[in-house]
């Protein structure tokens, strides 16, 4: 599942989710700090892991 981050529009801080990309696509995340769903995603690096070695 991918981490998603956000920063909220109420409280100002910071957070991140692990969601499934149907829930990502459905609703916007509840800021677990206030409660707020407004809320913007930010960006991230992107992490892959493979199974082979180079």
């Amino acid at each position: 599942m991918p981490l998603y981050e956000y920063q909220c529009k109420e409280c100002g801080k910071a957070f991140s989710l692990r969601l499934r990309i149907e829930e990502h696509e459905k609703k916007r995340p509840k800021c677990p700090h206030c409660g707020s769903r407004k809320s913007t995603q930010q960006f991230s690096s992107f992490f892959a892991k493979t199974a082979k070695k180079s």
